[in-house]
């Protein structure tokens, strides 16, 4: 399981989601972001290269929070050809320089989501080492999922973004988050945070569907 750090990062992940969250479609702000980190889950690289995070990152810069899903990935050397995912780079206290990548567009990560909606691999606390995350939950009712094994064609809209899977199935990543569940699909993977409220907040964090 991964290891966390307690230490220093500069500039710190939010630091880096205020500047760019405004530049994504499905930002649905109108000026600068005002963040918390309210939750989210990490998922295990098996080389043990790449950290891989799922944040719920709360906007209160308008009239009504907001709680995004902000999928990410942390290496120790820029990601081949995935300049235009780059979020930013932070120097870590423990681990130095770490590239953070908006994680759709990183294989590691795709391949970690996809063995979660079978039931392979088992969620992870967010801040804690070797401690399973039981709020998050997943389902796929499907055959066997094939992992893109080259670039692939993401798209981003007013809600979310999505990819393509060898056989046809399209991989959702619901950026805004709200408590209704997706028509259609035929796979899911949720999760919680902590609402600005007080309460838990629940939503799906990625879905599955067909064609």
């Amino acid at each position: 399981m991964a290891i966390i750090h307690n230490t220093t990062l500069k500039p710190t992940k939010l630091d880096l989601l205020t500047t760019w969250l405004p530049t994504r479609l499905w930002y649905v702000g109108t000026g600068a972001p005002e963040l918390t980190r309210a939750g989210g889950f990490r998922l295990d690289d098996p080389a043990g290269e790449v950290g891989i995070e799922f944040m719920v990152a709360v906007d209160a810069c308008g009239p009504e929070p907001v709680s995004y899903l902000v999928p990410l990935t942390y290496r120790a050397a820029p990601l081949p050809g995935a300049d235009h995912a780059l979020v930013g780079t932070m120097e870590h206290g423990v681990l130095g320089p770490r590239w953070a990548y908006d994680g759709v567009h990183d294989p590691v990560l795709r391949a970690g989501l996809l063995a979660l909606f079978e039931g392979r691999v088992h969620a992870q606390a967010q801040s804690l080492s070797d401690t399973l995350d039981h709020e998050v939950t997943h389902s796929y009712a499907g055959d066997g999922l094939l992992v893109p094994d080259g670039p692939v064609e993401v798209t981003e809209d007013q809600d979310g973004t999505e990819l393509p899977l060898p056989d046809g199935t399209v991989l959702r990543f619901h950026r805004v988050l709200r408590p209704s569940a997706p028509e259609g699909a035929v796979g899911h993977v949720s999760g919680a945070w902590a609402a600005p409220d007080g309460t838990r907040g629940r939503a799906v964090f990625a879905s599955l569907r067909t064609p």
